[in-house]
């Protein structure tokens, strides 16, 4: 189970990933578990645990609610992604620790069968989602 892993939000994502696509493979030997161009996102495993997920920055910006900021200065260009058990609970102790909630756990099947999320951001602003399947 992937307990953390990083996400890179990318305003390039064709460029992005096939710079990771090819800088993956020739310092790894991994190819992309996904890559889906069409839903801006692209992921890729080393020993069966996610080492880096690419995704569409402004598709994030919209779930988040920073779409309506210019690009250049107010959307988030990385975000840490925790794999938990039960994210109602873990999004209620991690506001309980000084986060604030960005958006309420939520299913989104659009983005993965039996996917649900939450959104909050650390007290220094950064962006983390918590995510259970």
């Amino acid at each position: 189970m992937d307990a953390l892993y990083p996400r890179l939000l990318v305003d390039d994502f064709d460029r992005c990933a096939r710079f990771y696509t090819d800088a993956l493979e020739e310092l790894l030997g991994i190819r992309p578990v996904k890559l889906l161009p069409e839903a801006e996102y692209a992921n890729w495993d080393l020993k069966d645990e996610c080492l880096l997920v690419l995704m569409g920055r402004a598709r994030i910006a919209g779930t988040v609610g920073t779409a309506h900021l210019p690009a250049a200065v107010g959307r988030d260009r990385s975000m840490l992604v925790f794999r938990v058990d039960d994210v109602d609970a873990a999004a209620k102790a991690l506001r309980g620790l000084g986060a604030d909630a960005v958006t309420a756990p939520q299913d989104r099947p659009d983005w993965g069968p039996g996917l649900r999320t939450a959104h909050l951001r650390d007290p220094e602003g950064n962006l983390l989602e918590l995510q259970s399947y």
